[in-house]
């Protein structure tokens, strides 16, 4: 993504906007949560402030550009939005986030739906519990 995308999603090229954008694109962590996103702009020597951030990503999200994710634990991430659909796990001591696709689970869900008389527009999927390296 650069500035050609944010001008298509209506949105003014500012430079907050796009070093938010370069830190969800370049970093290892596809799941960035506001104040993730602040550090690493702090460690860029980036002058962005958390409040300018939070705004940054409600206009992203509007958008389309990110998706929003609200799990249980109140932690709040966002991803940049791709097209292909995925689910995600969620370790609920260190908050690790696994992301995962499974064709018989996506058809089961499309199934239950249907058979209740749904037609489905959107699902999202999180699996909490300990991963690899908190079990131990």
């Amino acid at each position: 993504m650069d500035a050609q995308d944010l001008k298509s999603a209506g949105l003014k090229v500012t430079l907050p906007r796009l070093k938010i954008l370069e830190i969800l694109e370049t970093s290892d962590n596809r799941h960035m949560s506001a104040e993730d996103i602040y550090r690493a702009l702090v460690m860029q020597n980036e002058e962005v402030g958390v409040a300018t951030i939070y705004r940054v990503l409600t206009q992203f999200e509007a958008s389309g550009m990110v998706n929003k994710l609200n799990f249980d634990n109140g932690q709040s991430v966002f991803e940049l939005s791709d097209d292909e659909h995925h689910d995600h796990l969620v370790c609920v001591k260190c908050a690790k986030i696994d992301e995962f696709t499974d064709e018989v689970i996506e058809k089961h869900q499309h199934d239950v739906a249907k058979r209740y008389g749904y037609q489905l527009t959107d699902h999202c999927l999180y699996l909490y519990g300990l991963c690899k390296d908190c079990q131990e």
